[in-house]
């Protein structure tokens, strides 16, 4: 195993981060005789209104579409559930990696992909809408707890984790591994001139962990969701490399069980083959780079934390599986084109009579600029979970919307 000598505090690798290392906050603050810096960041996050809005905010299905599908909240609680294993088998910072992937979707809109694609094009001329941009803005400025500080006040790390975990965002790493280069986001940028997170570098293995145990968690659990509506049958996923090899494997073992078992069975091995292919992988590809610390990961010009080629390629056969069978099937793209509608609708209200928002959010209208009123407008939308922009909805203009 890579890392075995010398090992950090409490058995943790070298090239872990360390909480006693912390570079610290925006602004400072006293050490807990208690916690680590990490600990209390995790913690800070997990008491959050914007996590508590997770349970009502959309994965795939709408909460009309049934009661055990997933949502951000479970999908968010079964991706730090993988990226602790992760963290456990290289031994890294385990409340880091949580923190990170506990955090990775905060700046999710109401009704998922579909929300953020309306507000982007209502946002389009004030510099668009991105949900990780979000995410930021919601722990460094947009959650109102503390006495001292507005948002969170994570620290560094975990910051750096939330912006970065899925690469560089500038720089000749930028894209890495066939990702999309895209401009980065104003509100990453303006935090960026004042704590750098060095959006040139990658992130540190904590943040990789908690990015790829977000890939493993949506590929399996949206088969799951997609099994389960019937949306996809057990027969279609033949087609692909790993869950159908896992079928044929669990049809053969037990050949009379029923498909709800069969389903799950499926499920709990896919994961697995995911997680233990992750395992194998980084584990020769830090043997090989051999680092010595946390900065020797973020400046080795590669995602370090991945899957090998040939899981790497029966991923993305998934992916593009369940693109063109779940998330754009015609039953399911009815009710985004029609949640679409109802964000943009909310938006364009709003920017006609911005006082209909709540006292909090209308608040000192007359000294906003136009791009600060647009953005204070896609803060509050984006905040709401799928129930309450419903509810909105039949509000301001007494109708129901059609999300069935």
């Amino acid at each position: 195993m890579p890392g075995e000598t010398p090992a950090g505090h409490s058995g943790r690798a070298i090239f872990a981060e360390d909480p006693a290392r912390s570079r610290g906050r925006l602004v400072p603050e006293g050490s807990s005789p208690t916690r680590t810096p990490f600990q209390r960041d995790r913690d800070r996050i997990v008491h959050s209104a914007a996590f508590r809005r997770l349970k009502h905010k959309t994965q795939v299905f709408v909460p009309y579409e049934g009661d055990t599908y997933r949502t951000r909240l479970t999908h968010t609680i079964e991706v730090s559930q993988i990226a602790r294993a992760l963290a456990r088998a290289f031994r890294l910072d385990e409340d880091l990696t949580e923190a990170v992937a506990l955090v990775h979707d905060f700046g999710h809109t109401p009704f998922g992909h579909a929300g953020e694609r309306a507000l982007d094009r209502r946002m389009r001329e004030f510099g668009g809408f991105d949900h990780n941009a979000q995410s930021l803005r919601i722990v460094t400025a947009l959650e109102s707890r503390y006495a001292d500080f507005d948002g969170l006040n994570l620290s560094f790390e975990t910051l750096e984790g939330l912006v970065k975990h899925n690469g560089p965002l500038l720089g000749p790493h930028a894209g890495a591994d066939g990702g999309e280069v895209r401009p980065v986001p104003k509100p990453i940028l303006d935090f960026d001139a004042v704590l750098p997170l060095g959006l040139d570098r990658f992130a540190d293995l904590e943040a990789q962990a908690a990015a790829i145990s977000d890939d493993i968690a949506y590929n399996t659990h949206d088969l799951d969701d997609g099994l389960r509506a019937g949306l996809i049958d057990l027969a279609d996923i033949a087609e692909l490399d790993l869950a159908g090899s896992i079928h044929r494997e669990v049809k053969a073992k037990y050949p009379g069980l029923d498909p709800s078992r069969t389903i799950h069975e499926i499920m709990r091995r896919h994961i697995t083959r995911l997680v233990e292919d992750v395992i194998a992988t980084t584990g020769q590809g830090l043997e090989a780079l051999q680092p010595r610390n946390a900065d020797d990961v973020r400046d080795a010009g590669r995602q370090i934390v991945r899957f090998s080629p040939q899981m790497e390629a029966a991923v993305d056969q998934t992916r593009q599986f369940l693109f063109h069978r779940l998330y754009r099937c015609e039953s399911v793209m009815v009710v985004m084109r029609e949640a679409e509608r109802v964000v943009e609708a909310l938006f364009d209200r709003f920017c006609e009579e911005p006082e209909l928002m709540p006292r909090d959010w209308s608040s000192g209208l007359a000294e906003l600029s136009q791009e600060r009123l647009m953005r204070r407008i896609a803060d509050y939308l984006s905040g709401m979970t799928d129930t309450y922009a419903i509810g909105e909805y039949e509000r301001l203009f007494d109708a129901v919307p059609q999300l069935r």
